[in-house]
C-alpha cells in the first residue's frame, strides 16, 4: 500500500467497519505491500512473494462489494501465513493453508462482521475451505447478494423450460449439468453450458 498519512482510512474505505481494526493489524504485523487492483476476471486477489528481496504482497479487487474483499482479503493472508511456516515447499491450497486459512478467518466469523445469512454459509464453508470462494455455490451467492447494481437473481433460480436473458442475449434453460446449465440461445438455436451461478433476467 502507498505511503499515507492515515493508511487505515483506506481500510474503512473497502472493509465492514467491525473487521477494519483486525485487517490492519494484520497488515502491520507483516508489513505486507497492499495493492487494491482494478477488476480481474480471472482472480479476485491474489499472494505473491519474492525470495529474491523476501517481500511479500497481496492485491485485492477494488469492485468487490466490504464482505467479498474481506473474504478474498483472509484467503490471501492465509497464503502469506503459510509461506511463513512452510516456505514453497507445501501446495498451495493443501491442508496448511486450509488450516491457515481457518485461523486467521476464526476471529471474524461473528455476527458483528457477517449478516446472520452470510455467516451460516462461511461456517459450512469452513469446515473443509476451497481454492476459491466461487466453487462454494451457497457461499457464493451469499456475498453476490451486496454487489452493487445486482438484481441477486440466479440461473439455478430460473425454472425448467423458462427464457432468461443473460450479457444481453435471450435463452431458454433446458438441462442442469452439474454446475452448470445447459442453455438454448433463441437467436441462434445454439446451445451453451453457463455457470448456475450467472446472474441473469427472467423474461417470463
Amino acid at each position: 500500500m502507498p505511503q499515507l498519512s492515515n493508511p487505515k482510512a483506506v481500510f474503512y474505505q473497502y472493509f465492514p467497519v467491525a473487521a477494519v481494526e483486525y485487517c490492519f493489524q494484520l497488515w502491520n504485523q507483516h508489513k505486507f505491500h497492499f495493492k487494491i487492483n482494478k477488476k480481474r476476471q480471472t482472480r479476485l486477489g491474489d499472494y505473491r512473494y519474492n525470495p529474491t528481496t523476501k517481500l511479500h504482497a497481496i492485491t485485492v479487487n477494488a469492485d468487490l462489494n466490504r464482505f467479498s474483499f474481506l473474504v478474498t482479503y483472509l484467503h490471501e493472508v492465509a497464503h502469506l501465513s503459510t509461506q511463513l511456516k512452510y516456505g514453497s515447499r507445501v501446495d498451495p491450497h493443501g491442508n496448511e493453508w486450509k488450516n491457515e486459512f481457518i485461523a486467521v478467518a476464526e476471529p471474524m466469523l461473528t455476527s458483528e462482521v457477517f449478516p446472520a445469512f452470510v455467516l451460516k454459509a462461511l461456517e459450512k464453508y469452513f469446515v473443509n475451505p476451497k481454492a476459491s470462494s466461487c466453487s462454494d455455490h451457497e457461499l457464493q451467492k451469499a456475498l453476490q447478494w451486496f454487489d452493487e447494481g445486482g438484481d441477486h437473481f440466479y440461473l439455478s433460480d430460473i425454472q425448467i423450460g423458462k427464457l432468461f436473458e443473460f450479457n444481453k442475449r435471450k435463452f431458454q434453460k433446458e438441462e442442469l449439468r452439474r454446475t452448470r446449465v445447459l442453455c438454448k440461445e433463441i437467436a441462434t438455436g445454439k446451445k451453451y453450458l453457463i455457470s448456475k451461478m450467472a446472474k441473469v433476467s427472467a423474461l417470463d
